[in-house]
């Protein structure tokens, strides 16, 4: 049963870092649509959204959130930290939601999960341990490495951050962690010919908008080096990548409309808590893993929430 259908036409921006590619639109903005729908809020009647989306050139969030902003929405809906950092130094009043973001007060984006006081609110797509529980999944794939690595974005997320907690990690799991970056493409080929000097074994990589504009790539020079991966989304995984293990983005966003509904009908962003994800899926490719001449380890196998052939 739909809500009854709110009278005021509701304004709503929106802010991707990546291309409205059809990954995107069937995993951030259908499930998005279809959570305001439930709640009564129907495009062309009674909402209006107006899009944004950067294809994986960080440098043009700042000037994509301004216009957004100079639209005077009710509401602005940002997806990864990249875009929820633009808004964050762009408006301290217009309420944020942001969402697949990891850990908002360490962004600043809330004083605290629960009470975030600030212009911002939203689902997190993270939780404590998920790169631990990632670089375990490769000690299962390759079980005698002797290093790991982990490619993020420095223009994302500060290396020091992480490196805190790789190395605790590697700790854990007796092997260690490298950090290596990458800002964009021009840069990968250099990352992963220091990989190979390294003799890395594994690598987990993270989610950003800027690699998945280039996943092609990087997913080809995972099997040049035939370098078993961990990947931050299903959709790297369906176009070549070994594995992922993340939150259910398509849930998050249709979560997401709720926290929108909410901030429409008069609440604070600063007083609704953020959430974080819920449900985690491991999803694995049997074909990835037959070219890279790697057995599929059988808790992997039985923990996998789906397979791709």
């Amino acid at each position: 049963m739909f809500a009854q259908s709110p009278v005021r036409k509701a304004r709503l921006a929106f802010l991707g870092g990546i291309s409205p590619d059809a990954g995107a639109m069937t995993g951030q903005v259908a499930p998005l649509r279809l959570g305001l729908r439930e709640l009564g809020y129907v495009e062309g009647r009674n909402l209006a959204i107006e899009f944004r989306w950067a294809e994986g050139q960080p440098q043009r969030l700042p000037v994509l959130a301004a216009e957004l902003i100079q639209l005077a929405p009710d509401v602005l809906v940002t997806v990864g930290p990249g875009p929820a950092l633009a808004a964050r130094d762009a408006t301290r009043s217009l309420p944020v939601v942001a969402v697949l973001v990891d850990d908002p007060v360490q962004m600043g984006l809330a004083d605290s999960f629960s009470h975030p006081g600030r212009n911002f609110t939203g689902v997190s797509a993270a939780f404590s341990g998920i790169l631990a529980k990632r670089l375990q999944l490769l000690k299962d794939f390759v079980p005698s490495a002797r290093q790991f690595a982990v490619l993020h974005n420095p223009s994302t997320a500060k290396g020091s951050d992480i490196a805190k907690d790789i190395a605790s990690y590697g700790h854990t799991l007796g092997v260690p962690v490298a950090l290596v970056e990458a800002r964009g493409s021009d840069d990968f080929d250099a990352a992963f010919a220091s990989i190979a000097r390294d003799r890395v074994a594994a690598i987990a990589i993270l989610a950003d908008a800027t690699f998945w504009t280039h996943h092609a790539k990087l997913i080809a020079l995972c099997a040049q080096h035939r370098l078993p991966a961990v990947w931050g989304h299903k959709s790297y995984v369906e176009a070549g990548g070994l594995m992922s293990y993340q939150g259910d983005f398509v849930a998050m966003f249709k979560r997401s409309a709720a926290l929108v509904d909410k901030i429409l009908k008069g609440a604070k962003p600063g007083d609704i808590a953020f959430e974080q994800a819920t449900q985690l899926n491991l999803v694995v490719n049997r074909t990835t893993a037959k070219d890279l001449g790697i057995p599929i380890p059988k808790n992997v196998l039985v923990g996998a929430d789906e397979l791709i052939e």
